[in-house]
């Protein structure tokens, strides 16, 4: 026997089972099987607001796991709990109780500055209403976040001008937000969240602030930032946008309601390749 068999003899019957173990192949070529990273696990999160004499539960022991490499959208309406469940993964706030790991890393008990200093490392924003600074140019407001890093100058503009040329910016990186248009804006916010080599792209609204085309042409980025291996979070109210996810969480009443993959995307993919070779 082979390394790849095994033989079963049941003693009383005399019965010999000859199992041969053959690889995965596709195509006749090998199958490389890469196990599953979790980048995010959260275990019975729940938060607790004082408002008044009353006490308000925006999570009610909340479960999520989002592996590395996934684009996920999470969905609810006013009063689910999603923008509080997004301030959780976004390490804007901490839970009243349970367990948030990101990135193999208990962030739940984290006081601020630690908070601080895993937002810079592990997590890249995108707003809606892009928060860019006014008097930095688009170079200067994506070299920003590794300056809280403590990267050199020239560290800081090469890296910046890289991603600046990711998104298709490179002919307006010495331009101020005033001088670009919504969807330049929106580029600019996206490169930044990306100059890190963050753990997760956090996007919050993305496309809230802008019209029909632009919102295309910004979610074709998404997808092709996707595509290069990051994970995407997704927060949007549009069940438009996210469509374009791969796998849709929605919330109410502060716990989950449904957890399900996008059988949509064919459709999807034909009109994000429309926006992105224009």
């Amino acid at each position: 026997m082979d390394g790849n068999e095994i033989t079963i003899i049941n003693s009383q019957n005399y019965i010999s089972i000859l199992i041969i173990f053959a690889p995965l192949t596709i195509n006749n070529s090998p199958l490389t099987i890469i196990p599953l990273t979790r980048i995010i696990e959260i275990h019975q999160i729940t938060k607790t607001f004082a408002v008044g004499q009353e006490q308000v539960h925006a999570l009610k022991g909340v479960n999520l796991v989002i592996n590395k490499g996934e684009y996920v959208a999470l969905m609810g309406p006013s009063g689910s709990g999603k923008s509080t469940l997004m301030n959780m993964l976004g390490c804007l706030d901490t839970p009243t109780s349970g367990t948030y790991i990101l990135n193999g890393t208990d962030v739940s008990k984290m006081d601020d500055s630690e908070l601080a200093e895993v937002r810079n490392k592990d997590i890249g924003f995108v707003f809606q209403t892009f928060n860019l600074m006014p008097r930095l140019t688009a170079l200067g407001n994506v070299a920003l976040p590794l300056v809280y890093a403590g990267k050199n100058k020239e560290t800081r503009e090469q890296r910046a001008i890289e991603v600046l040329k990711h998104v298709k910016l490179e002919d307006r990186m010495n331009h101020k937000p005033n001088e670009l248009s919504g969807g330049q804006r929106q580029r600019v916010a996206i490169a930044r969240a990306l100059v890190n080599n963050p753990a997760i792209i956090l996007a919050d609204e993305p496309t809230g602030n802008l019209d029909t085309k632009t919102s295309m042409e910004i979610m074709a980025l998404f997808e092709e930032i996707h595509q290069q291996g990051n994970t995407v979070i997704l927060i949007t109210h549009e069940e438009d946008i996210a469509k374009f996810a791969y796998r849709v969480v929605r919330l109410r009443d502060g716990v989950v309601e449904s957890d399900e993959q996008n059988t949509n995307r064919s459709r999807l993919n034909a009109a994000v390749g429309g926006y992105t070779n224009r």
